[in-house]
């Protein structure tokens, strides 16, 4: 048996490495090598949630096990905290088990990586990231391995971690980090946008974005939460990291089709769907494409593979 705690899985999971687990784990999903039924998400008294994750990646499975508590963001607690536990199959014995937070951190940012290299115009260089907090660096990171970002723009309702995020990630990458006043500031002219909080209420929206922009949302992943507005999902060519999850769990996505503005028919597809050939990516320069992103089994249980398996 092997535990990974989270330096290791730091130091291992880099983010190039993750991107291409991350394309593999999309990619066979999509095809029905590897399954996931939905996940299990309990409430807590105070909003907080617990939440049961499984998948089965053929030689092995697993499933991630945490807990998510919002209000650790800014403190030394990390928000999501947890093991992802590995079983092999053929005779269901345990293998190990891997840092949950390292993991989700990683490989969060790393299939908005791979939904950006997939949708994002090629010339794509103004980034916004609205959240400064973790999921913010884990995607600047993945940005910077897909795309040539030259500027990014942050804005968080705290402002010191915002000033802080824009001190740290321009000493890390070279390039210029802005700390905007609001989100709309923050958005002006960004070829890529990833909003990336526990929002409840939207707060992006569709008059502010121009032509040809990719926007990873991902901070919201339950049925009554959500960050971007109802007239921007209408408006925006709509993919998902899976439909079925999306039908039944994406705030962003059900509560336009309670209101009446569209239906399942404005499901582009998935991003594994692009992976595998039979779901279009984008297919011209003006159109404003969106990844919405829920979080799935098959991607944490295929990082706890590779953290914990002896031939990797």
């Amino acid at each position: 048996m092997r535990i990974v705690e989270a330096e290791e899985a730091r130091q291992r999971l880099s983010m190039p490495v993750c991107l291409d687990l991350m394309r593999s784990a999309l990619r066979e999903l999509e095809v029905g090598n590897w399954t996931q039924p939905v996940r299990s998400i309990a409430l807590l008294p105070g909003g907080e949630k617990f939440g049961f994750m499984p998948a089965y990646l053929g030689d092995c499975f697993g499933a991630k096990v945490l807990s998510a508590f919002p209000q650790n963001v800014g403190t030394a607690y990390p928000s999501h905290i947890g093991y992802v536990m590995l079983f092999e199959a053929e005779h269901g014995s345990f293998i190990g088990m891997a840092d949950a937070s390292v993991i989700t951190e990683i490989r969060t940012g790393a299939v908005s990586g791979v939904a950006t290299d997939l949708l994002a115009r090629k010339d794509a260089h103004r980034l916004a990231v609205i959240g400064a907090g973790a999921q913010g660096r884990s995607h600047l990171a993945a940005m910077t391995a897909v795309r040539d970002i030259t500027q990014v723009r942050v804005y968080d309702k705290r402002e010191e971690a915002a000033k802080r995020y824009c001190e740290e990630m321009s000493a890390l990458y070279q390039i210029p980090a802005i700390a905007a006043g609001s989100v709309k500031e923050a958005v002006e002219d960004a070829d890529i946008i990833c909003t990336l909080t526990p929002s409840k209420e939207p707060y992006l929206k569709a008059d502010w974005i121009a032509p040809g922009t990719h926007i990873n949302a991902v901070g919201a992943f339950t049925p009554n939460a959500r960050e971007v507005d109802s007239a921007l999902m209408a408006k925006a060519k709509l993919y998902a990291d899976q439909v079925e999850a999306m039908k039944k769990e994406c705030g962003e996505y059900l509560i336009p089709v309670q209101e009446g503005l569209f239906g399942e028919e404005h499901i582009t597809g998935s991003i594994g769907g692009i992976l595998a050939g039979t779901v279009p990516a984008r297919e011209n320069e003006t159109e404003i494409t969106l990844f919405d992103a829920l979080g799935l089994a098959v991607e944490d249980v295929v990082c706890g593979r590779f953290l914990c398996r002896d031939d990797t």
